[in-house]
């Protein structure tokens, strides 16, 4: 694992790269869309609370991969 990080430069594995980016990018914010739409037109309590979690974890992976994906770019650019 140590050799993979330093030949990529990533603090984190491709492939978990990968999922981190699928999630943070498309799955979490599309997840607080349609809570935000089902949960007020069914008129769920905590609805709200839901959708901010979510977007708050949609903006912790994106942090995450981009500080990996800025140690990469500082780790080829030497």
């Amino acid at each position: 694992m140590e050799d993979e990080e330093e030949t990529t430069g990533y603090l984190i594995p491709d492939k978990v790269y990968d999922v981190l980016k699928w999630v943070g990018l498309i799955a979490l914010p599309a997840s607080a869309v349609c809570v935000q739409t089902i949960g007020t037109a069914a008129g769920w309590t905590g609805t709200d609370l839901t959708v901010t979690i979510l977007t708050a974890l949609g903006t912790l992976v994106g942090a995450l991969i981009g500080a990996s994906a800025i140690k990469a770019r500082r780790t080829t650019q030497e």
